[in-house]
């Protein structure tokens, strides 16, 4: 199996989506397909093959359930990899900001010549023309501040009290899900008063400025306990937790001890942290060459994540409530939950079954909580709950042990590799999930109190654990199949290796350079179209961390970058992105803006990117030279610096700094 059989775009989503998306007139229409035709007959550009996400070979034709999310045929406007080449300037040239400027060229073997044309093209007055004439100006666009209880920290579809309060229950934590607004915000988020530059990796996992985060209800619940301290303008992270309050290396390395399997950094690379609190689990787990997705729900324990995110340490607000989390089947190689506060052992055990989801057939559930040390009478229940169930899932307790440094037990279960276990139960409870249940199907789906069966085909994804790190990174998983065509139309691995390299040689001899990045003050980075991630790939040596994100509406290539030993996150870019504000330094949007736009108001998805990167943060755009021109016009009018703007042949790249500027009125409440 190369990919999986649908994109994750959900028909509910769209429906709901298109209350606010622009018209389309058939003169509209006709004026797009000519101009469409123009493109084609003019750009040197190679065409990539109409891709659809495509199913497995083994899978046949079936109707379609409620479990399933509805197909989307990918769009063919995503070109094949571009490559920026540098063009030499003679004496006294001028191309900009930067005495060399990048020119754009696809990045194909089938015609050399072309490319070399291709890469020697400068703009033309007809270039010049459109890109005075492709956008509206600076100032159509009336920016007003947001107008919410939130303020600084608004999340949209996490704050949308209306959608809260007409809840009719929220005993499965319902409201801490996401209530997407109707119509996406346009308003702009405040910024708290004194906000100044973030501190920079790795100074930054310790202390972070007061100003930028001030909250300290999390001082009050959990200073003893050393999460966080105030300490004069700072708030201290001594790297303590609920479970290691005396430092969480020395409670990772208890961790290994415990089970040795696990082997941090090698045999376990990509792990997720459930209830993480200010992460310092998965900020020291980095010491150790460990990947750690982490997440909390954004509840009384305020601030949590953006803790987490303002020290550098990768994080999401997230909810074990009543919906899968928005990840593939099968692909984390540990889960940690550390007094997590998930009822793990009620109502069948739906909440663990979805971890069983998630994890890798040999992977471990590492449990750090009261129940397995402690005697207490509901302590002593909720143990015997949780072993019946593990068992009845067929996970196999490896070891129980007591830290005597922080006095506090784990539990640590793996679980299996084949389906003997399930066969052999004298009760189906759980239950097989069936046969249309796709694990990989992540996005808006219900809960299920089931468990999915475990591929048994050597050739299919799951049934072989990945090589060690550091070389799954490089190289193309066992499953993907040469028969089977890529995102860019060459047979998938040698699509996989192409986009990698693609990347190495766009990094190394244009972003590193030629866009003026401080790197060592870039630490939290998201490719919102990451495709197979060979963009975090070739970013591997760098100290930074990238978000991998697969719009619902892309072929599914997330498991690809999980197989890598990176992390991402299935996510519909007409919808807020589940973070808190000013918590991303770096933006790559690659061929995105102009798919979104077709579902969605492209303003409101820049008010998001605004919303998500911090002042001084950056935004590059690599699209078309029409849609590149609109975001570069939305910029300006947000004060934002244009570092880079460069168009040729109808392909564009923008390079933009957002600054602290913020407009002076007001909205009305929202």
């Amino acid at each position: 199996m190369a990919f999986g059989s649908h994109t994750r775009l959900d028909v509910r989503r769209a429906q709901q989506h298109s209350s606010f998306c622009s018209p389309s007139s058939a003169a509209a229409v006709l004026v797009a397909l000519a101009l469409v035709a123009v493109w084609m007959a003019s750009s040197t550009l190679v065409t990539p093959a109409d891709f659809s996400p495509f199913r497995p070979t083994t899978t046949t034709a079936r109707p379609r359930n409620r479990m399933d999310p509805v197909t989307v045929e990918e769009d063919a406007d995503d070109p094949p990899p571009l490559t920026l080449r540098q063009t030499e300037t003679g004496p006294g040239g001028d191309n900009g900001s930067h005495s060399h400027s990048p020119s754009l060229e696809a990045a194909t073997e089938a015609d050399p010549q072309a490319a070399q044309s291709n890469s020697n093209t400068k703009d033309t007055p007809h270039n010049k023309q459109q890109q005075q004439t492709a956008s509206p100006t600076p100032s159509s666009y009336a920016w007003k501040l947001c107008n919410t209880e939130a303020g600084p920290d608004y999340i949209p579809c996490l704050d949308n009290l209306q959608a809260i309060r007409n809840l009719r229950t929220t005993k499965h934590y319902e409201h801490r899900e996401r209530h997407c607004p109707q119509h996406p915000p346009t308003c702009l988020v405040p910024l708290p008063k004194g906000y100044t530059n973030p501190i920079r990796w790795p100074n930054s996992r310790d202390q972070i400025w007061y100003n930028n985060v001030p909250h300290t209800k999390l001082v009050e619940y959990k200073g003893h306990q050393n999460w966080v301290k105030v300490s004069g303008e700072y708030l201290t992270f001594p790297g303590g937790g609920t479970q290691f309050k005396h430092g969480a290396l020395h409670y990772i390395d208890f961790i290994q001890e415990a089970k040795k399997d696990i082997a941090w950094g090698k045999q376990t690379r990509v792990v997720l942290d459930v209830g993480c609190g200010v992460a310092s689990f998965g900020g020291y787990l980095f010491d150790r060459d460990v990947l750690t997705m982490s997440f909390a729900p954004k509840d009384e324990h305020e601030a949590q994540v953006q803790f987490a995110l303002e020290r550098g340490i990768p994080a999401m607000s997230a909810v074990m409530g009543t919906k899968r989390l928005p990840f593939p089947g099968r692909v984390f190689d540990v889960v940690h939950c550390a007094r997590c506060r998930v009822p793990w052992h009620i109502e069948g055990g739906k909440l663990l079954l979805e971890l069983d989801r998630l994890l890798r057939p040999g992977g471990y559930f590492v449990w750090s909580a009261t129940p397995v040390y402690q005697k207490l009478p509901e302590d002593v229940e909720i143990w015997e709950a949780m072993s019946t169930l593990t068992r009845s899932m067929c996970w196999e307790m490896v070891n129980k042990v007591k830290d005597r440094v922080n006095r506090v037990g784990i539990a640590i279960f793996r679980k299996p590799t084949d389906n003997s276990c399930y066969e052999a139960r004298s009760a189906a409870n759980p239950p097989i999930c069936g046969e249309y249940d796709d694990p990989d199907a992540a996005w808006n789906i219900s809960l299920q109190s089931c468990v999915h069966r475990l591929p048994t085909d050597p050739a299919i994804r799951g049934s072989q654990w990945p090589v060690e790190w550091p070389l799954r990174l490089e190289k193309p998983p066992y499953w993907l199949k040469n028969s089977e065509a890529g995102v860019y139309g060459k047979p998938a691995t040698e699509d996989f290796q192409a986009d990698y390299e693609h990347w190495k040689q766009v990094i190394s001899n244009s972003y590193m350079n030629d866009l003026g990045i401080d790197w060592s003050a870039v630490r939290n980075v998201m490719d919102m179209k990451a495709a197979y991630g060979g963009f975090a790939a070739a970013l591997r040596d760098l100290k930074l961390w990238v978000m991998n994100v697969i719009p619902i509406d892309s072929p599914d290539t997330l498991p690809i970058i999980y197989e890598r030993g990176l992390f991402g996150i299935y996510h519909d870019w007409c919808e807020s992105f589940s973070t808190y504000p000013r918590t991303y330094d770096l933006l790559h949007a690659n061929h995105l803006f102009s798919k979104i736009k077709k579902r969605c108001k492209l303003v409101a998805v820049m008010v998001e990117v605004d919303r998500i990167l911090r002042p001084g943060g950056r935004l590059i755009v690599r699209d078309s030279m029409e849609t590149m021109h609109e975001v570069e016009s939305m910029a300006k009018s947000l004060h934002w610096e244009v570092r880079k703007s460069y168009s040729q042949d109808n392909e564009g790249l923008l390079f933009v700094e957002k600054t602290m500027w913020r407009p002076n009125e007001v909205e009305a409440k929202l």
